[in-house]
């Protein structure tokens, strides 16, 4: 039994042999208390719930309690669910929570699970061989693979860390690869998004979309991932759940024979010069796309962040765009259940 259920039941308890007046003071501290408390839950309940109906994306009552902050009572968890399914603010259809009453989500998402469970092995084989490239010391899954949902116009996303000062010689060499798969008509199963080398493992974005993506990274390969996760470990600050979520398994590092010789024959000053051309040949092309208004596949303006030590994609100004539409709808339940966001005391 969770901590503050056991202090208002022994609050409870005593009540039974207190004077009357004593005893209705008592009762009304407990009340308060434990309600407060399960407001604050509420609304961490209603934070998630409204971040993944942006994707039109139910979640199962576990899935929910994973993303509650720390401390957050178990007891007072399935209360405040089941009190804001009974007020109708939220929905629960075949075991899946959502904002909107619409079966056609939880239809979608169990149809979206079934292909990603089918996906899924061929990603991770796709994730191993992409750890063969030089300087490539940890591979994820990422995007809505990693949340365990596909569909027939989802790409295998992967964010890649190489060793220090040598992220733009990997990138470019996998980026070369990516080029042959466009022949094949493969492009989509190489989406390599998101990059950082070993000295930029902490990220400086912290927000919602940041840490659930951090919480749902799906480790393929490297010891380096658990520096990447250990390293953010600020997400277990917004969610409770995100060390057991970081537990899946990967291969250990492996460096076939031609990957050591390449990273032999660049490990010197040519090595640090020819990454350096590299940074700046990139970041001066993709400068051009955004300023020719390039587009991709999506309609998305194309746009690459770049650094010596990371280079993320970024069409669209996604990220920037989705916190805003989340912020907006959040702040519209906010307004019409105020109570449920007062903090917890």
């Amino acid at each position: 039994m969770d901590v503050c259920r056991i202090q208002s039941v022994n609050q409870d308890s005593r009540l039974l042999t207190e004077p009357q007046n004593k005893r209705t003071i008592m009762m009304n501290v407990v009340y308060k208390k434990e309600y407060t408390i399960a407001a604050g839950t509420e609304g961490a309940i209603l934070k998630t719930l409204v971040y993944f109906s942006l994707f039109n994306y139910p979640l199962t009552k576990a899935e929910i309690a994973s993303y509650m902050p720390p401390g957050t009572c178990t007891e007072l968890f399935d209360d405040a669910m089941e009190q804001l399914v009974q007020d109708g603010i939220i929905f629960c259809i075949g075991g899946f929570y959502l904002t909107e009453d619409d079966p056609l989500f939880v239809k979608r998402r169990r149809e979206g699970n079934q292909q990603a469970e089918e996906l899924l092995p061929k990603a991770m084989k796709i994730g191993r061989f992409l750890a063969s490239f030089p300087y490539v010391r940890g591979v994820g899954i990422s995007g809505s693979l990693s949340k365990k949902y596909a569909d027939e116009r989802t790409d295998i996303d992967f964010f890649i860390i190489t060793r220090n000062n040598r992220l733009w010689i990997a990138r470019t060499l996998m980026h070369l690869f990516k080029k042959v798969t466009f022949l094949a008509g493969r492009q989509h199963d190489y989406c390599m998004n998101y990059y950082i080398d070993e000295s930029a493992l902490k990220l400086d974005d912290r927000d919602i979309y940041t840490a659930i993506e951090t919480a749902t990274l799906l480790p393929v390969y490297g010891n380096t991932m658990d520096d990447f996760f250990a390293a953010n470990e600020w997400v277990g600050d917004w969610f409770a759940g995100y060390r057991a979520a970081i537990s899946g398994k990967k291969e250990k590092d492996k460096r076939g024979v031609i990957k050591q010789i390449m990273e032999w024959l660049l490990n010197n000053p040519a090595g640090n010069w020819l990454d350096d051309q590299l940074m700046k040949i990139s970041t001066r092309r993709w400068q051009k796309k955004k300023q020719k208004g390039k587009r991709n596949e999506q309609g998305k303006q194309m746009d690459l962040v770049t650094d010596k030590h990371f280079a993320r994609s970024n069409p669209g100004m996604f990220r920037e765009k989705l916190l805003a539409v989340y912020q907006e709808k959040l702040n519209g339940i906010k307004e019409k259940y105020p109570f449920y966001f007062r903090p917890s005391s």
